[in-house]
């Protein structure tokens, strides 16, 4: 079987339990949008005809139902526990039927599985809400909020809120390194594809910030050449793929740049970026010092670090998951995702750039003229 048939199959599962669980509607605090992938997914591509869902045990055995949601985590993914660390009621997918009314209020998760910053990423899943769909749902939203607060508390809500973005790696391991040799590949070297990446990306960021947002954190690629899938299809003795570890190392640094220059074109000092590669090596490099006994193999799975296939009620699954980094042959365990918040909120340049996540809430949300 070859590398690109296994990436694809680890996000194809069956349709089971579509469990969602509710928010609890307004709670006085700045509302959270979320958009993105599979990483901040937290249940949209359950009411979708896709193979790219994480809606059947045993996803969310830790989760606080002991459910599936949705979420591509063995509990909460991070914006849970971004959510959790603010002291703010979670948000609730945009597709959600519960999604009406006040709950409105706390804002909405638009993030699908599957997608990246390429229209052409992901095609495999078919029906997936691809980013210019999810800033279409922004749209949506707003005259929804409109419809029930008025226009002026609306563009309220919207400049204060909070905005986490998270794209990139499915452009990676799901577009260009999918197969031996791609469309994309075809067409770029790495270092023509990634700038070409990140001024796709700057486009949908100048759309974001023009429906009227102050607040965006934008987390860059994990470490994509050491998920257990690329140690099981790449890797002769649990090294790092090489390649894909040079994509992550060359496209953070520059989304960080484009930021950077994002907040200079627009006189604002609205975009922050998360360096979550060096965040995620910081574990697999040395796990034992942050309670990890593993940073290589995957607690659900099967096959060499149980990086092939599916994640099942049939896979290996390990019992206690805070000993693992990764859940599943591509997503960080929720104690992983834990650490990583921990350095959004509070981390230095090191992690967080111009500044972390606790010093952009403490902003003025008015722009700097």
């Amino acid at each position: 079987m070859d590398a690109g048939f296994i990436i694809i199959l680890v996000l194809i599962l069956a349709v089971g339990n579509d469990t969602v669980c509710e928010g609890a509607g307004s709670g006085g605090h700045p509302a959270f949008f979320v958009f993105g992938d599979s990483l901040v997914d937290i249940g949209n591509n359950n009411y979708l005809a896709t193979s790219a869902r994480a809606d059947s045990p045993p996803y969310g055995v830790d989760y606080p139902t002991h459910c599936p949601t949705g979420r591509f985590s063995n509990g909460l993914n991070i914006p849970d526990l971004i959510s959790e660390e603010m002291g703010w009621e979670p948000n609730l997918p945009y597709l959600s039927p519960d999604l009406t009314g006040k709950k409105l209020l706390i804002g909405a998760n638009f993030a699908s599985a599957g997608v990246g910053i390429l229209n052409d990423t992901g095609i495999q899943f078919v029906n997936i809400i691809r980013v210019p769909q999810q800033l279409d749902y922004f749209q949506q939203y707003q005259e929804r909020v409109k419809a029930l607060i008025g226009e002026a508390a609306m563009k309220k809500l919207i400049k204060e809120a909070l905005v986490l973005f998270t794209l990139g790696g499915n452009d990676f391991v799901n577009n260009y390194y999918l197969l031996p040799s791609t469309a994309r590949s075809r067409q770029f070297g790495l270092k023509a594809y990634i700038p070409f990446l990140i001024s796709e990306y700057k486009k949908i960021l100048k759309r974001l910030y023009e429906l009227g947002v102050s607040k965006v954190l934008v987390t860059g690629t994990g470490p994509l050449g050491c998920v257990p899938a690329e140690l099981a299809t790449r890797s002769r003795a649990g090294e790092c793929a090489t390649d894909l570890q040079l994509a992550s190392s060359l496209f953070n640094p520059q989304l960080a740049q484009m930021l950077d220059a994002l907040n200079k074109d627009l006189s604002t000092k609205a975009f922050i970026g998360a360096n979550t590669n060096i965040m995620h090596l910081e574990f697999i490099t040395n796990p034992k010092a942050y309670g990890f006994t593993t940073s290589k193999m995957a607690c659900c799975g099967q096959g060499p670090y149980n990086g092939m296939g599916l994640c099942t009620p049939l896979s290996s699954l390990c019992p206690n998951r805070d000993e693992y980094v990764f859940w599943d042959a591509f997503h960080p365990s929720e104690k992983a995702n834990r650490l990583i918040v921990k350095q959004i909120l509070k981390g230095s340049n090191t992690y967080m750039h111009p500044m972390n996540l606790s010093s952009l809430m403490s902003l003025d949300s008015n722009p700097i003229t």
